[in-house]
Formats: C-alpha cells, structure tokens, sequence
C-alpha cells in the first residue's frame, strides 16, 4: 500500500461480507490488519487466515472502541487506514398494521450504524492526527465509511437503515472539513446490492431477481468489487470528502 508502508488498518465488521473481503485485500496490499467484530469465532478465524489480528469490539460502545484502539495502537503510532463496515439491517415499516415502528429498533440501528461509525472515525482520527505525516502531501490517515443507496432511495420498511445510512453519508463531508488542515481524508462508499451473507441466505432463485435488477452489470456486486474501490481510495490522494455510490447505476424502488 504506497502511501502507507507498514501502516495499520482497522476494518469493523472484517469477519464476513465486505469487511472480510476488505480486510483480505488491505493485507494483500501490504497493511497490518486488524479486525474489530463480535463474531469472535468468524473474526478470529479470519484473522488467522490473513494474519492479521482479532478484536471483540462494539462499534456502539465508545469505550469498547477505545479498548480496542488501545490493543491496536499498543507500542505504535501508524493506525493510517479505517474501514467502517459494522451495520444492521432490520425491517420496519413507519407504521404496521395499526403500530408505530418499535423506536427501540430504530434507536438501536442507530446507534449500531450511525453513532458505531462515528465512534470508530472519531477515535481513529486522534490517533491518526499523532502520526507523523508521510509523502508530498503529507497524509497521516484515510477513514472509509459504509453507507448504502437506502440513504438516497430508501425502500419501504427501511425507515431505520435509510436514516442511519443518510446520517453516515451527511458527516462525510463536514468530517473530511474538520480534518484537511492535519492531512486525514474521509470519504464514504454506498453501495448498492452485493453478495453478502444475508443475500447469501436467499433463495438463488431470489437472488438472481435482486441481480437482475441492476442495469449493469446485471449480477449482485461482488465484495471484492467494494474491496477494490477501499484500496483506490486510500492511493488516490484527491479522492476526499466524497460519497461514491458503487452500484451498477441502479436506482432502488419503492419496494
């Protein structure tokens, strides 16, 4: 990883889906990776098999993450990249059958996406801001977070999840402001439908409806797909403050 050689990278949500697939192409690029997850049984495994390190981290819990941190950081000062991956997805319409959304499922998606996001960027940032700068323009650090095109077409049912993820996509810019004058980028992907464990619990029949849906390519997006698009990011200095949808252009309906 160019810009970073021997930097740390923190991946929330790395045992499955697409922070698995980003934590897998960060090492392959040659950063030391560490996994935040509560899965301890998927994320230390995961570890294991790319060599990086597991941490039990709730994303919501602001001192879980700065335990955390602190386990990451313990000796160093080169955290240089954080990929935001942690999120839930429940269903819930504004109204069902006669009663109002459940507001402790609402404030839980929330707090787990939204605040969970920010938590881990703002602690990242800290640690970054201390870094010695590296390179021309002297960069200390990239955050990557995960919002989702439910941000900008939300479905129905996905009141909860389309708040967090506007929530996420609404920081960015004002996160990247508040940090250009100590060289630390943000920028946010929203992707679109991908293959991630929950679709991967669907019919294939099911599946291959969702695919067909996109324009093009007509398929679910790969993980690796976002994978790839974390690492131009990080070696793509002008490449800030921006929500970049990855998506195969589509534009999400009603239902």
């Amino acid at each position: 990883m160019e810009p970073f050689p021997g930097g740390i990278a923190v991946v929330t949500s790395g045992a499955s889906g697409l922070g698995a697939a980003t934590a897998r192409g960060l090492t392959e690029a040659g950063l030391k990776v560490a996994i935040f997850d509560l899965n301890a049984e998927a994320g230390a495994a995961h570890a294991e098999k790319i060599g990086g390190a597991y941490h039990s981290v709730d994303v919501s819990d602001p001192q879980s993450v700065r335990s955390g941190l602190d386990a990451v950081c313990s000796g160093s000062d080169n955290l240089r990249v954080l990929v935001n991956c942690a999120g839930i997805a429940p269903a819930a319409k504004t109204v069902s059958r006669g009663s109002a959304h459940d507001p402790a499922t609402f404030e839980k998606t929330i707090r787990v996406n939204l605040i969970g996001s920010f938590n881990c960027a703002s602690q990242a940032a800290e640690r970054m801001v201390a870094a010695d700068p590296v390179g021309p323009d002297g960069a200390r650090g990239v955050i990557i977070n995960t919002a989702s095109v439910a941000a900008f077409e939300g479905q129905i049912g996905q009141v909860a999840y389309s708040a967090s993820k506007g929530g996420i996509a609404g920081m960015t810019l004002p996160m990247a402001r508040d940090l250009a004058d100590k060289g630390v980028r943000v920028c946010t992907i929203a992707p679109g439908l991908f293959l991630t464990p929950l679709m991967e619990g669907l019919p294939e029949e099911v599946q291959d409806s969702l695919g067909a849906q996109v324009p093009f390519p007509s398929r679910l997006g790969n993980p690796a797909e976002y994978a790839s698009l974390v690492r131009h990011i990080i070696e793509n200095p002008m490449l800030n403050g921006e929500v970049i949808r990855l998506d195969g252009a589509i534009r999400m309906t009603p239902r």
